[in-house]
Parts: structure tokens; sequence; C-alpha cells
């Protein structure tokens, strides 16, 4: 297999080498750069660009780089202003935060003031809105509060004073609140415009409007989008790229074709290809705040059952899923992910390794759980999945679960949207599941498993977690609220409530013709804002 894989690859490289130029929506650019063009492809079709209801990786792409918050992440990942013409005034007690806004516009050329933050903030808060982030705007003053039903939206601690400045209140300080601010979530929205498109409001890319690099010119369903450069964008002199055509690829083969014949610039490396590319000029590595875990719905009958779930967990051997083809990924120790901050150097040096491979624990476990129940055998249980490359690593953990348990796993792979909306609703009984750190903050991995949030789909509930993970929110004692956070993630673990499987470590070819493409480890995976397209041929 190895032999086959590594001729394959040099096939590859042959027919790069010799490949022409072309393009798949119709825009080209020559060697001397008339028009900066940049062909990409992706592996799912963007769910949602409303703001206040995103909640997929595709989506949060694409947000990213046609709209723009206070501040965005730059090409050293930290914070930077954006809409806000500068840092903010923070108060002494770091509670209160005061942004002066940019004169900046919208792509129909309306200014963006600060009543469109406080407007948008508040939408995602509104329950009616039903926002599966609205928890991630929870430290400002008042917004659970609100969120939640046990207050106003007139108490929510952010207020326009003026057109051009926005102060914040938080319940108490956060060490991580400008990084937040970046994140997609915290954009502006224009209220004329969401009133007008009502439930088809930014489902289209005519029924939106952009402040962000980029303005999205073009979205064939399912097939293909485009962005174009935005000319009221306030820091367009320095955008380079005028065109970026994404094409979906859910096939990894297919996207490769497409970077081989140069209809791509781009593309994500196949884990079995990485040893034949890993010493190109065109290989990129790059690290991420990624994790991919098996979710639980605690609703399905036996997995409401913690020996059960902890018997999953003891059965996969991360080990030997890595061998099977992801190459550079990690096996995951916890739920957050290395390169994550604590609070002095990474969580994870503090925090310890807890999950394991313990088969002959896992067999005890799973009769133990079943006696409990009442039950002498498992039912069949149906794995949810990505419907793209990322299938064989489903047929793995079936195998694993077969070998140690028993148990008969039946795989439904479906795309990104379809398998989103029936986990959104609970439809699901096991899920193989990918999240990306919204900011560099361990909280943005585990508050999603407290009982009231709406990312938690599978429904799992510990009394002491919530508390955990609600005085970290607001402890200003970071070396206490590090404490907390590690022995949330110890109950998290320990009892099942997820299981935690590998980081994700990402692997692309890139032609050595495109600079300045920023990756991030967490919030959006890319930024395109500083993209340059040099010495095509």
């Amino acid at each position: 297999m190895k032999r086959r894989l590594s001729a394959f690859a040099m096939l590859i490289l042959l027919a790069a080498s010799l490949a022409g130029c072309g393009t798949f929506l119709g825009d080209t650019f020559n060697g001397d750069g008339e028009k900066q063009v940049l062909n990409l492809v992706e592996k799912a079709e963007p769910i949602n660009l409303d703001t206040a209801k995103l909640i997929d990786d595709s989506s949060v792409k694409i947000a990213t780089n046609v709209l723009e918050g206070l501040m965005r992440l730059g090409p050293d990942n930290r914070p930077e202003p954006g809409m806000a013409a500068d840092f903010p005034k923070i108060s002494k007690d770091k509670k209160t935060y005061t942004f002066k806004l940019r004169d900046a516009k919208w792509s129909d050329g309306r200014p963006v003031t600060a009543h469109d933050f406080e407007y948008a903030w508040k939408r995602a808060l509104n329950p009616q809105t039903k926002s599966a982030y609205a928890f991630i705007l929870y430290p400002i003053d008042g917004a659970e509060e609100y969120h939640t039903g046990k207050g106003r939206a007139e108490d929510v601690g952010v207020k326009a004073l003026d057109d051009r400045t926005l102060q914040v209140r938080l319940k108490e300080p956060i060490p991580y609140f400008l990084s937040l601010t970046s994140f997609i979530t915290y954009s502006p929205q224009r209220k004329d415009i969401v009133e007008k498109y009502g439930d088809d409001y930014a489902k289209d890319a005519d029924k939106m409007v952009y402040n962000g690099p980029f303005v999205m010119s073009d979205w064939k369903h399912q097939h293909s989008y485009q962005f174009v450069k935005n000319k009221h964008y306030w820091d367009r002199e320095n955008v380079h790229l005028d065109v970026v055509n994404v094409r979906i690829v859910p096939d990894a083969e297919e996207a490769m074709g497409m970077y081989v014949s140069n209809q791509a610039d781009v593309v994500m490396l196949n884990n079995d290809l990485i040893d034949a590319f890993k010493d190109t000029k065109e290989f990129v590595s790059a690290n991420s705040g990624t994790i991919y875990f098996l979710r639980f719905n605690t609703n399905f009958s036996i997995f409401g059952n913690k020996k059960i779930r902890q018997a999953f967990s003891l059965s996969v051997d991360r080990e030997e899923l890595i061998a099977k083809g992801l190459k550079d990924d990690v096996p995951a120790g916890g739920m957050v992910p290395p390169l994550v901050m604590g609070h002095e150097g990474y969580f994870r040096d503090h925090a310890k390794e807890y999950v394991k491979y313990e088969p002959e624990k896992a067999k005890i476990l799973l009769q133990e759980g079943m006696r409990e129940l009442g039950i002498d055998t498992l039912p069949a249980i149906e794995l949810l999945v990505y419907d793209d490359d990322r299938k064989h690593i489903a047929l793995t953990l079936k195998e694993q679960l077969k070998k140690v348990l028993g148990v008969e796993i039946r795989i439904n792979p479906l795309p990104q949207k379809q398998k989103m909306e029936m986990e959104e609703r609970g439809k699901f009984q096991l899920s193989f599941f990918r999240w990306t750190g919204d900011y560099n903050d361990p909280m943005t991995f585990l508050d999603m498993w407290h009982s009231k949030n709406a990312l938690n789909f599978g429904r799992w509930s510990n009394g002491r977690y919530d508390e955990l993970i609600e005085r970290s929110r607001g402890n200003a004692d970071f070396k206490k609220r590090e404490k907390d956070l590690i022995q949330a993630e110890k109950i998290l673990v320990e009892e099942a409530g997820a299981v935690p499987l590998y980081y994700e470590k990402e692997a692309f070819l890139q032609k050595t013709y495109v600079k300045n493409l920023v990756r991030h480890p967490v919030g959006a995976k890319y930024t395109l804002k500083w993209v340059r397209i040099e010495g095509k041929p």
C-alpha cells in the first residue's frame, strides 16, 4: 500500500510540473499579475452566513473574510483593530471597554455605526433568534439573563453612545475579551437589511451586505462561491486579491486532481500523501486548535448510562487510529488541544492526559452498565459522520468497537449541513464531530458541555461541571480559574461526556506563487486579506 501511494504521489508531482494553467469560474490572469485571482477548494457548503445563527466551520471561514468585527486576528494570530479605530479604552476594574469606530462603510456605501454592533449582539441574544452561539456573548453584563428569558434587552451591557462610540460592560474581567470581539458572532449587522430579507437573510450572496475585505459576489449552492474585493472596505489599499473562486469538493482525490491541473491553488493533503510531499517546496504544515471527538446523545437509552459511555471511550485505540491514516495528527489526551494557552504557558502542559485505551476494563464497565439498564445485548448504534474522506476514520472506529465491545455500528455519512441539522435537533445516537476553538482559551472547548449550552446537542449534564464553568466565566483570579477548568475537563473526560479522539494537524499543498495566506489555529481557519499572487507562470 505504501509503495502504491508513493507512486501515485510521484505521478501527481510529474503532472503538476507539466500541467497548464486553468480556472473553474471563468476568471483568468496573466503572469504579470494584472488580475489577482486565487482559486480554492472547500469540503462543504456553508450552512448559514447570518452571524447570529451560523455555527459550522465552512460558514465561519466565509463570514470572517466578508465581514469584520471590532477586532480581527492579525498575521501573528493576535487581535488587532478592525472596525475599531484603535484598541479600546479599558476601565481600571477591567470591566468596561469603550471602542471608537473608524470611518468605515458597508458594501452599499452606508456607514458602519456603533448601532450596528449593538443591534447584532442583542439580536443574537434574543431568545427568539435561537442562536446556538449566543453563549459566546455571555461575558457581557446582562447577556445571559436576556438570552435565558430572565432579563431585558435594555439591560444588556452593550450601548452605542453615538454613531462612532460603543461601550461594553462585562460581568467580570476576562483575559480574552479582545479575542472574542474578533470572532464572527461579534460582527455588526444592519437592521434594515435583516428585516428586509427576514428568514432569507444571508442565505444568498445578494441577501446581505458586507463590511470586510471581500464581497460575496456569487453563490451556486452545493457547487461554488466567489468573492470580489470590497471597494468600500476601509483598508482596501492593503487587499491585493481581486477575485477568490471557491469550488465545493467533498472528495479529497477530486480536489487533488484540481490542484494538479491548476484549477486550485491550495488543497488540503490527504494523510496518505503527506510523506510523499513533505519535502517538496509546495508542502505547508499548520498547527491547529482543532479536536475530533465522539459525541453521545444521552437521551438515547444506553448512552444515558455513564458506564456504557466510559466503555466506549476506553475501547478506542487512538494510536491505531493515527497509524491507519491520520499521519501527523496527535492522539488526544483531553478536550483542550496543545496550542491553547492557559494562565502561564499552555493549558495542556498543566492538565493531565485523561484519555486511555483499556479494552478489558471497557468490557467490565459495559457489562455493569447493561445490568444497570436491565438489558442483555446492545442495540445496533448509528454513527453520524461527514460525507467526505473522513469516513475512513469511522470505519476504524467501527472495527475497534466491534472488536472490544461486540457492538454493531452503522455508519451514516451525511453532508455537513444535513449532519448538523440532525445533531441540533437531537436526532442522532453517536456522532463523529470536529471542533475548532473560537478564541485562544480553554473555555472555548469546555463551555459547550454546560447543560444549558445550545451546542450541547447530546444533553450531557453534570452539576459540578456546570458550577466550575460558571465560576470560571467571571473569575478574575486567573490562576484559580485555570485550576477549575482543569477539574472541569477531568470530569468531562472521565465521565465520558464526550470521547476525545485526536488533535488535528493540517497539511496542504500550496502553489509557490500564493503569498501571505494567514492560517489561524482558532476561530476562522484562514484570512485572505493579505494574500498576494506573485510570479505565477
